[in-house]
């Protein structure tokens, strides 16, 4: 246990070193629900000791959930800001994040953001941005 508790502090400290900021209170549900989603299916993989999968579960998934929900964020401040369509992918090129702005309203613009898995539509945001 203590093991898994210095392993869970450390993951914390890098990806705080990773990310000097956070962005957006999206960034934060992200992670959120990254963590919660994570700590279930963690729980459910290790079967020997439920506990550490739920830990290990919950840290990764709450990285992940940070990370994708930053990603969209930036793309579509980039998109309303540059007022041009922006594309992000993975690393493994597997994921896609694609914003666009559409339209102006006041002083804010639209921005429609689509997220692709595998070359396949997974799902449609939009967004407004104001300046």
């Amino acid at each position: 246990m203590k093991k898994l508790l210095a392993l869970s502090v450390m993951a914390g400290l890098l990806v705080g070193c990773g990310q000097p900021y956070i962005t957006s209170q999206g960034t934060y549900q992200g992670a959120a629900v990254g963590a919660g989603v994570g700590s279930v299916a963690g729980a459910m993989i290790d079967s020997k000791n439920r506990w550490r999968g739920a830990v290990l579960g919950g840290v990764l998934g709450a990285i992940a959930g940070a990370t994708m929900t930053e990603v969209a964020v930036r793309s579509s401040r980039q998109a309303a800001h540059m007022n041009k369509p922006v594309r992000y992918y993975s690393e493994d090129g597997r994921k896609e994040v694609y914003s666009r702005p559409v339209a102006r309203r006041g002083g804010c613009t639209v921005v429609k953001t689509d997220y692709y898995k595998d070359g396949k539509l997974v799902k449609r945001e939009t967004r407004e941005v104001c300046d």
